[in-house]
């Protein structure tokens, strides 16, 4: 929405041609870049050499120093203007952003100060330098979305309180707790404790902590420490709690319900655990959990020493990270030998995952079918939660365009692939993460990183309201050789995890990831199996007319998905070969009138609806809809994969499945398998398996395209073409 005040403000801003003052676009809608260009102007005027975006303490002191107060009498046009064209962006009447403080200017900072509650404090008509400060930044001052006014009033209580504390800057009165509101909560607490501005922090430690214990709260409490003990119960969205200086039976039973929700002794006082909780996320780190994590192999010794220091449930994970030396991954008899000392497992599974960069739709997909098949590996049973990792401080925007795209991967692939087996999806992170997570539907269940207290996701978020376990603090269990460092977790009990297992096959057979330093020389075998047949490098004739690809590009697109590939090979127990050989045959293939025919099933279901074309083959593998209905219908039978039954022949499930196949290429190459198992089914051979023979490997592929006479000849192209790959793929099976 343009706001043609702050229009106004840019184009004050915009009349500076000063070094360091940016210019704005002039688009009416209020930002931290017009905030940071205000705040820089502010500091031009005030004399300030080097400017920045940061209101900090050398703005701070320089304003406090020329002018304590700026108001009618201060006649500092530019400085009026600041003031201004921020009450203008905070939406407030500014007036003209003429450079005159006169009524209108003077009404509106009085509300401004009423709704930052501390017009008391600063009743004399004008600016102080800290709500300048304030109307310089993005804070709102008013309940904002999914805010409310128990917590406004808390906020604003705080403002009126220590505001005239040196580092107590004014918080947001917006009804929504956040990292700001956390930190002043905890200084007015240290400054209670009578700490002095050189000592608060802000953050809780061990002075403020031991303080906190001398101030337990019951029934009958009143004064400053119930005003900050309800306060923080506000804050952490407790139900039905008002903002008080008298602890009442109702606030005591409210307590006694968070103490039940962060698993604390339900004492219905403020103890200082429930401080803790309250105030930070790893809460009282004193506390002894009954589960954990760990990236070491848990011998008899360790094993003996976890259950005798009373943990129950250890969570391990299923993987190692590519080409790194920690062995952190579950070890063969070792899940085995955990449940004989009465200890139960959880999945965790996370190679990378430390930046954002990492996550997105395709990575969660091949994440989720590498712990699929890590899991059945291990034998974990039906009911089994498999914890995702997202090891990093995310940002909500990068759970916006990162995370809940790498989720919906998982999701989709377990919806596919791990319903079969009983296995749902967990997330690790922090708090903010698990509980967007878990809020889009996502997840099942939350592993909380709360020992990342300094987080920013952690900071200022409560606790997910699914969560499973509490990760809180790094100790060290047992003695010798029965010492484990592990991460102390609390357990909510929604995850008991798993005591009994079912070990699947050794993975000696089973395909790896292609090693990238034989491409050439498959390429060059590729090359010169195809020009045998007639096929050149680019071009072709016949069949292979008027081609999109080269064999080389063909080629490297087979293997920049040789991710999926692998991943979907182990999935079903097949040799990748058979699923990378037609795709790379129908991308070698690919014409440019291809796309023609796939326009005419657009055209027919989204178009004109001239065209009577209602499937055609598309995609990387050349999939008809109908073949990859027939083929998951099949699939889901055999219970390979979970899903619901289409009707190939009903015009709404093929446009459905089309469109899948069309413009998802890692559904469409996820389809090849299912079309395989499908076509064994159709020609009377076993399905596939790592062992199938080569006979049956021709008749399968060559089903794959069809049923036309030349459609053997296909069959045989492609057993060439299978012999070539498994030069490469058999001896790194083997290492």
């Amino acid at each position: 929405m343009v706001d043609e005040a702050v229009i106004r403000a840019q184009q004050f801003v915009n009349s500076y041609t000063v070094s360091g003052i940016p210019r704005l676009e002039e688009n009416g809608k209020t930002s931290w870049s017009v905030m940071y260009a205000l705040t820089r102007i502010l500091q031009y005027e005030l004399g300030i050499a080097t400017l920045s975006d940061n209101f900090g303490p050398t703005t701070m002191s320089t304003l406090q120093a020329k002018y304590p107060v700026i108001n009618a009498a201060t006649n500092h046009v530019n400085l009026y203007r600041v003031i201004q064209s921020g009450l203008y962006c905070k939406g407030y009447d500014g007036g003209d952003i003429d450079g005159t403080y006169n009524s209108r200017v003077s009404a509106a900072v009085l509300k401004a100060k009423q709704n930052m509650g501390v017009a008391a404090v600063y009743s004399v008509d004008g600016v102080t330098p800290k709500v300048l400060k304030a109307l310089l930044n993005m804070d709102a001052y008013v309940v904002t979305s999914g805010g409310n006014e128990q917590t406004r009033s808390a906020q604003q209580w705080l403002n009126s309180r220590y505001i005239r504390r040196r580092d107590f800057s004014i918080i947001p009165c917006d009804g929504n707790f956040s990292r700001d509101v956390q930190k002043a909560l905890v200084y007015a607490i240290q400054y209670e404790l009578g700490m002095s501005d050189d000592v608060a922090t802000g953050a809780l430690g061990p002075m403020t902590e031991n303080g906190l214990r001398g101030h337990v709260l019951t029934v009958g409490s009143t004064g400053t420490w119930v005003n900050l003990f309800s306060s923080a119960l506000i804050f952490n969205k407790r139900p039905n709690i008002a903002f008080s200086s008298t602890f009442t039976s109702e606030i005591s039973a409210a307590v006694s319900a968070f103490q039940n929700f962060v698993k604390l002794p339900a004492t219905g006082n403020g103890d200082f655990p429930t401080w803790a909780s309250l105030l930070v996320s790893h809460g009282d780190t004193s506390r002894r959990g009954t589960a954990c994590d760990t990236v070491t192999r848990i011998t008899d010794e360790k094993a003996l020493a976890l259950f005798n220091a009373g943990y129950r449930t250890v969570g391990r994970y299923l993987s190692n990270v590519p080409g790194s030396t920690l062995d952190k991954a579950i070890h063969e008899g070792e899940l085995a030998l955990m449940a004989r000392y009465g200890l139960s497992a959880f999945p965790i599974y996370q190679t990378y995952g430390g930046e954002a960069s990492y996550f997105n739709r395709s990575q969660g997909v091949a994440d989720a079918l590498a712990a699929l098949e890590r899991a059945r590996h291990f034998g974990f049973q039906g009911g089994t939660r498999i914890y995702f990792g997202v090891d990093f401080d995310a940002l909500d925007f990068q759970i916006t365009d990162n995370v809940l795209p790498h989720f919906t991967g998982i999701r989709d692939t377990f919806a596919r692939y791990g319903a079969v087996y009983g296995y749902t999806v967990g997330v690790y992170g922090p708090r903010n993460v698990c509980s967007r997570v878990g809020a889009a539907g996502l997840s099942s269940a939350s592993f909380v990183s709360d020992m990342s207290s300094g987080y920013s996701g952690n900071l200022g978020y409560t606790m997910p309201a699914d969560w499973a376990f509490d990760q809180f603090v790094t100790v060290t269990a047992g003695t010798g050789d029965g010492a484990v460092e592990i991460d102390s977790d609390i357990a909510s009990g929604r995850d008991t995890g798993q005591n009994r297992y079912d070990p699947g096959g050794s993975d000696a057979e089973l395909d790896v990831s292609f090693d990238r330093s034989m491409r050439d020389a498959l390429l060059a075998d590729v090359q010169a199996y195809f020009e045998g047949l007639g096929v050149p490098e680019s071009g072709g004739s016949g069949a292979q007319a008027f081609t999109v690809w080269t064999t080389t590009q063909s080629l490297d697109q087979v293997l920049n998905i040789d991710w999926l590939a692998t991943r979907l090979a182990r999935q079903f127990g097949i040799r990748k070969a058979m699923i990378q050989c037609p795709l790379l045959w129908e991308l070698r293939a690919l014409r440019t009138d291809d796309a023609v025919a796939d326009d005419l099933v657009i055209d027919h279901y989204s178009g004109t609806g001239l065209s009577s074309s209602t499937d055609s083959s598309t995609g990387p593998g050349q999939i008809f809809a109908a073949t990859a209905i027939r083929a998951q219908n099949f699939c889901i039978g055999r219970n390979l994969i979970s899903g619901t039954f289409l009707d190939p022949a009903n015009e709404a499930d093929l446009w459905q499945v089309w469109q899948q196949l069309h413009n998802d290429d890692v559904f469409n190459v996820s389809t090849i398998p299912l079309v395989l198992m499908h076509a064994a089914s159709l020609i009377s051979v076993p399905l596939p398996g790592l062992h199938t023979s080569e006979e049956d490997t021709r008749q399968i592929m060559a089903r794959y395209n069809g049923t036309a006479p030349s459609a053997q000849g296909y069959g045989t192209v492609m057993l060439g073409l299978y012999r070539i790959y498994e030069k490469y793929y058999a001896p790194q099976r083997a290492l």
